[in-house]
């Protein structure tokens, strides 16, 4: 197993690869990930609230702006 020393020593571009390869194997056992039920409970309501339409999606650029306003 690589130490962590060893990767905060390592140039980026080594980071970047050791990073990507680190996804590449985890995206592949998505399936084994569970959500916990509190989590799950929350999407399950913001998903209704979309559905009712009382709730909707906005660009992300969109609440990036809205978030950093409401932060000044």
């Amino acid at each position: 197993m690589i130490s962590l020393q060893a990767l905060h020593d390592m140039p980026l571009k080594e980071k970047l690869f050791v990073m990507e390869a680190l996804w590449d194997d985890i995206s592949t056992a998505e399936a084994d990930l569970s959500v916990p039920k509190w989590q799950q409970d929350l999407l399950d309501e913001r998903e209704s609230a979309v559905t009712a339409g009382t709730a909707k999606f906005i660009d992300w650029e969109d609440a990036k702006r809205e978030i950093l306003e409401a932060v000044r």
